[in-house]
């Protein structure tokens, strides 16, 4: 058994068609983790999908009015890039649920997965880039209306700027509170890339993701590691423990978030950067060693993933279960 919880459903397959996005992996996780022995079926748990309410904190009435009723416009519909039906809803709000679900394990284990989430690229009032609901934000607001958790923080390993995130969080630290200060980063790459940096409030908001890629706007997060093309192993290890450090000394968060996006790697159809499968375990890896060490609890997601071989995509999200357990098995033993 894992000493923290997975949590899946069959019914997270999004029914989309024929799409770049590989709506069966989380089936494909589940089977993996199971035949290779990784985890046992004890160690998945079922979620329930999110209530309208936990919905409404973060999206707007108007927008989940349109999503229940089916009165998206054909602008919205195409802004998101996946096809509306009823069924896809109740995806969606189910996946919020399995997110709210591992946050509240992983405030009990210290870590825990939604096999499946890590819709980032969701906004209050419309979606984007295959993301209809910003499930990661759901579950943040509802451990903080819970008073489960103060405050969170979200560290975004997708190749896609977490353009969503940036845009919920912005904004939420009051007037009279000071701004963290970013440090420069000290990590060189060719060419370099850019840490940038804005304010930050309840939620302090990481992501580190291929400049020259989607989305075009990218909303200023707490911290932005901006890598350029190509990017390998080493230098994009180096950049996320630079981020980490940074973020960690102006923020003390109740729960991290990882959005362990699988689209870094070398092989994949949406992404420019240049990683390998090994070098994505290590990055997970190291997230969760930082996590480990500060006693941050962390949830993770999934986000996206398109390499040309469907397996490899299962086989970067299934290396993140075993790497939390190799990082956490012998603390909770």
């Amino acid at each position: 058994m894992l000493p923290f919880k997975l949590v899946y459903s069959d019914d997270y397959y999004l029914p989309i068609g024929t799409h770049v996005f590989p709506a069966q992996k989380y089936r494909l996780i589940h089977e993996h983790l199971l035949e290779t022995a990784t985890a046992a079926p004890s160690d998945f748990i079922n979620p329930q999908p999110a209530s309208d309410q936990d919905i409404l904190l973060v999206h707007t009435p108007n927008y989940v009015e349109k999503l229940k009723k089916g009165t998206l416009s054909a602008m919205e519909e195409m802004q998101m890039e996946i096809p509306y039906s009823p069924e896809l809803v109740r995806a969606f709000w189910l996946a919020a649920g399995g997110s709210i679900l591992a946050a509240e394990h992983a405030l009990k284990d210290r870590v825990s997965f939604n096999i499946g989430g890590g819709f980032h690229h969701a906004f209050p009032d419309h979606g984007e880039g295959f993301c209809m609901i910003h499930d990661v934000a759901v579950a943040i607001r509802r451990m903080q209306r819970d008073n489960k958790i103060r405050t969170a923080m979200t560290v975004d390993c997708d190749v896609h700027q977490g353009n969503g995130t940036a845009a919920i969080f912005a904004g939420t630290r009051t007037a009279s509170e000071p701004l963290p200060s970013v440090s420069a980063a000290t990590v060189t790459t060719s060419p370099p890339a850019k840490m940038r940096g804005a304010h930050a409030g309840d939620v302090f908001t990481i992501s580190l993701h291929q400049e020259n890629n989607y989305p075009m706007w990218k909303p200023h997060s707490s911290i932005d590691v901006d890598l350029p093309d190509g990017v390998g192993d080493e230098d994009y290890l180096a950049w996320l423990d630079n981020a980490l450090s940074s973020g960690l000394r102006q923020f003390e968060p109740d729960l991290i978030c990882y959005i362990a996006g699988a689209d870094p790697y070398r092989e994949d159809q949406l992404g420019g950067l240049a990683l390998s499968i090994q070098g994505l375990k290590k990055r997970d890896e190291l997230v969760f060693r930082v996590a480990r060490a500060r006693d941050i609890p962390v949830m993770v997601t999934y986000a996206g993933g398109y390499a040309q071989r469907l397996k490899d995509t299962v086989t970067i999200h299934c290396n993140t279960v075993i790497a939390a357990k190799e990082i956490f098995t012998h603390v909770s033993a």
